[in-house]
């Protein structure tokens, strides 16, 4: 009973990282409907941005680690936010009016050039930061009985459901969120309505970047490093756990996502995980499978 307590309480790190990935992604896909594997790249861009600024201020300005950490988060999220508002403009908006299933296309076009990118600025070198904050905290459950958490995995657990959280009200409560959701809805009736359907489409976008480049910097932070491949691995992944909960929904593929990464964690404990991932991506697909039961994508 106690390692399965300790499996659920491993998988909240993992979980909190996938929801709030799908949470934005599912932003994303409400304005475009089409999937989108860039957002995947911008999570491991965001992520190798925070390396190099990392050792950028370490090794060259001879800054503290917080300072050089924090000189890598800024980087990272303005880097991150500024890619995916000229992808945004320049490349989804266009496409969207012009050849939608060309958004695919493209995405995998700009996953390469992001990926590649990372790899020559970092000549090729795997960087990696140095561990902070892996101070384990533990919750007795008995006289000998304890389940063990770091301090770094509670931090980066809480600040990813913040931002859900506060995604949620913005979405739910703010004019914002009813101008995406218009929009989302039909383009063209918000804009008869007087809404900018295109600056609508670019703000979400880059609303949905936002929770990718917090997601590449926390986790980045927590493993130490960003593979140069891990673009194209998650922006598969993304696309299929924010299925598990409904695309149009971001609160409903958040929790969804959450349950995979549940799922995910609970396997990693019990079964082989040589086979986790094919387990995994299998079920997410015969999910999206059977769960499409209307075209949802004009």
């Amino acid at each position: 009973m106690v390692y399965l307590l300790q499996q659920i309480a491993n998988a909240v790190p993992l979980a909190s990282l996938y929801a709030a990935l799908a949470f934005g992604y599912a932003i994303a896909f409400a304005v475009t409907h089409r999937a989108d594997l860039t957002y995947g790249a911008l999570f491991a861009f965001s992520g190798h941005l925070l390396l190099l600024g990392t050792h950028f201020g370490w090794n060259r300005l001879w800054l503290v680690l917080p300072a050089a950490l924090s000189l890598g988060a800024f980087l990272a999220l303005v880097g991150g936010l500024a890619i995916a508002a000229l992808v945004g403009r320049h490349v989804q908006l266009p496409l969207k009016h012009i050849a939608p299933n060309a958004l695919i296309v493209a995405s995998l076009g700009i996953v390469l050039v992001l990926m590649e990118a990372a790899r020559l600025v970092a000549g090729s070198r795997e960087l990696w930061l140095s561990p902070f904050l892996n101070q384990p905290l533990s919750l007795p459950l008995g006289a000998t009985a304890t389940i063990t958490l770091t301090l770094i995995q509670l931090i980066n657990a809480a600040i990813l459901l913040l931002l859900i959280a506060l995604g949620h009200l913005v979405l739910v409560k703010h004019r914002a969120g009813r101008i995406w959701r218009a929009v989302s809805d039909d383009a063209h009736a918000a804009e008869l309505l007087g809404v900018d359907a295109g600056r609508a489409f670019v703000l979400a976008y880059v609303a949905a970047a936002f929770y990718a480049c917090a997601g590449g910097i926390l986790s980045t932070a927590y493993y130490g490093t960003m593979d140069f491949g891990a673009g194209l691995l998650f922006g598969l992944k993304v696309v299929l756990i924010a299925a598990a909960g409904g695309h149009a929904h971001p609160l409903r593929a958040a929790c969804g996502a959450a349950l995979i990464g549940l799922a995910e964690t609970l396997w990693s404990g019990y079964g082989p995980i040589l086979w986790r991932d094919l387990v995994v991506v299998s079920a997410l697909v015969v999910v999206l499978v059977f769960s499409r039961k209307e075209r949802v994508v004009p």
